[in-house]
């Protein structure tokens, strides 16, 4: 469809442009740019990461009122809300729905929003494989949950050890339902992993060296090699438990020589550097913040930045730390004893360095700014109880019991979800366009910091008085009551914190205070074009020159290259990522249910592979297609 002069449609507006490219072998694709079709097909890295956020938010909910049962159960003793196995496939799936459903995507949601502005590219190296990570992990999402209405959720914990999730000791398809949306949500990780990879290696503006790029980018990329390192281990894992429960394979039955340690040392390989997966992003996060609002560069950048590639690399090292009470000897306890406590040196490193930022700056208590405070705060006690494990002796005592509780809780939502709601009030404004409420949002910030430490601090107490974790209830004469009494209220105020930082967002949609380009005073590149941002990011590519680079321009007074009067091409939106998660959700139900009736579920399995198949093949076909942007008259909204 190529001839000399081309008119290509550009959001309302006609070109004519000599040199426009190819449709494609499979003719016109969808070009929509407003409503709900837009949104099914976009390959725009702001939309994608716009809906990862909607469906993490959603997902935090949900995990939050899992996380509100539980609590009701254990409120009292010999509670009857949930008993026996309606308790296991709760917190089951309040853990699954937590690290895997809410945090990993609100991760991804800044990944994909930001990092191509702080590094000056146009979108991600590959915008459809981004499109088709979203999609795939919604396919894994939803067919965790559907568990819900297909006789019974998960029930083995989020770690899925066997013989509990085999075969034997649970014959349902709870534990299917887990394997298989875990593979579907290991496939999205990994594919954006490499596109992420791949766009910070080779995508950075002119001028952006590595030792220039945010705290925030080298994060990502730390983060994105734990990700490609770490997922191999858990897949291997998963689809030997699933051969397991699907095919009669042994690899975890012990009558047949099979081993159920290795599925240990397979989930914590990955489980661990897990962690950091989750908390390094929130450290990135809360290095931007901190500098922007103590008016200071980020004191000692080079040690926050090998400290971040330092823990990440210690986090291969520490893995049986999980595993010190299954006997594997003291040469292993004391090897891994000694680099669990090496790692915590290089992030008392980056609090250090954090707090020398603050120090003698200008600080403003903003909303965003109270949030990197409470991850500094909360992570550190959350540290200081994990440095407790290296300890064999100590951790032989708390292991299985509510003091580990405390501990993730305070690493992952003092932490993590401090971090990633300082990051959202932070971006807001770019976003959306608009401020959120600083009233309402600091009532929410100090509703949810002494809702959380009402909830958890005292689970050190009930841990270190014995009780354990995973259980659904207890005797009035264990001496418990009373904390677990207070935890549950706490975990009703800490509610309502998440409620109002809600309501203040969604509020401050339509009638937040419109924020202009740089309401922050903003150090980073993202600050340096209009909120929300054109589809195409920059009209120029930015040429860097500092650390800081845009806060060097401004106080030396050299502006931003403005528009050379070349059109910019930009690829046009696809429905073929979204067919691949539809495709790969239909295999995945038909695979749970093969055992049951092969001759129903086989086509199923087998049509889905088909529906993949087709869609991989358009997607291969499509062609390098696009269509030529005039940045003077397109609007960075989105409809």
């Amino acid at each position: 469809m190529s001839t000399s002069t081309e008119e290509i449609s550009t959001g309302g507006h006609v070109h004519s442009h000599p040199e426009a490219p190819e449709q494609g072998m499979l003719g016109p694709r969808p070009s929509a740019k407003r409503g709900i079709w837009s949104w099914l097909t976009t390959i725009d890295h702001k939309r994608i990461g716009i809906m990862y956020g909607l469906a993490a938010l959603f997902f935090l909910v949900l995990g939050g009122l899992e996380a509100l049962l539980i609590r009701l159960q254990l409120a009292v003793p010999n509670n009857a809300l949930l008993v026996g196995d309606m308790f296991n496939q709760m917190f089951t799936m309040h853990g699954t729905t937590m690290i895997f459903l809410a945090v990993m995507p609100l991760i991804a949601a800044f990944f994909n929003f930001v990092v191509p502005l702080q590094i000056g590219a146009r979108d991600v190296a590959f915008p459809r494989l981004n499109a088709f990570s979203l999609w795939v992990f919604i396919a894994g999402a939803v067919l965790i949950n559907v568990s819900w209405f297909a006789g019974g959720a998960p029930n083995g914990a989020w770690v899925g050890y066997p013989p509990i999730t085999g075969p034997q000791y649970n014959p349902g398809h709870n534990s299917d339902f887990w394997v298989m949306g875990l593979m579907l949500l290991g496939v999205s990780s990994v594919a954006a992993s490499l596109n992420f990879f791949t766009t910070i290696v080779n995508m950075r503006a002119p001028g952006l060296s590595l030792m220039r790029m945010p705290v925030f980018v080298w994060m990502t990329i730390v983060t994105n090699i734990l990700i490609l390192l770490a997922f191999p281990p858990i897949t291997i894992a998963l689809a030997q438990l699933m051969m397991d429960r699907m095919f009669g394979a042994n690899f975890f039955n012990v009558s047949k020589g099979g081993m159920p340690i290795m599925w240990q040392h397979w989930f914590w390989v990955f489980g661990h550097p897990e962690v950091y997966i989750l908390i390094l992003p929130g450290m990135g996060i809360v290095s931007e913040i901190l500098p922007t609002f103590s008016r200071k560069p980020l004191f000692g950048y080079p040690l926050i930045v090998f400290s971040g590639a330092f823990i990440g690399f210690m986090g291969f090292a520490v893995w049986s730390h999980h595993m010190f009470t299954t006997g594997m000897g003291v040469i292993a306890v004391l090897a891994f004893s000694v680099t669990t406590s090496i790692i915590a040196v290089p992030t008392g490193v980056k609090i250090f360095n954090w707090i020398g930022t603050m120090w003698g700056g200008n600080l403003r208590m903003t909303t965003p700014m109270l949030y990197a405070l409470s991850f500094i705060s909360m992570f550190t006690v959350g540290g200081f109880s994990g440095i407790m494990h290296s300890a064999a002796a100590a951790d032989m005592q708390q292991h299985d019991t509510y003091f580990i509780v405390a501990h993730f809780h305070y690493v992952l939502i003092g932490g993590a979800i401090s971090a990633l709601f300082g990051g959202i009030a932070y971006w807001f404004p770019k976003i959306t366009g608009r401020l959120m409420d600083e009233k309402l949002g600091k009532w929410a910030f100090w509703i949810f910091f002494v809702g959380f430490n009402m909830t958890f601090f005292p689970m050190h107490i009930l841990g270190l008085n014995g009780m354990p974790r995973r259980i659904y209830t207890y005797h009035a004469d264990m001496g418990w009551n009373f904390w677990n009494h207070f935890c549950t209220a706490g975990a009703f105020v800490l509610a309502v914190g998440f409620l109002l930082f809600f309501i203040n967002m969604f509020n401050s949609l339509k009638h937040g205070e419109i924020a202009g380009d740089d309401p922050w005073d903003g150090r980073t590149l993202e600050w340096s074009i209009s909120s929300p941002p054109p589809e195409y990011n920059f009209a120029v590519i930015p040429q860097v020159t500092h650390l800081d680079d845009f806060w060097h321009k401004k106080q030396s007074g050299k502006a931003s290259a403005s528009w050379d009067g070349k059109l910019i091409h930009m690829p046009l939106p696809s429905y073929y990522p979204l067919i691949c998660g539809v495709g790969m959700f239909v295999f995945g139900m038909g695979m749970i249910f093969l055992k049951d009736n092969m001759m129903v579920f086989l086509p199923i399995a087998v049509g889905g592979i088909l529906l993949l198949t087709f869609a991989i093949f358009g997607w291969a076909l499509e062609g390098p297609g696009g269509e030529m942007i005039d940045p003077t008259k397109e609007s960075g909204a989105y409809n």
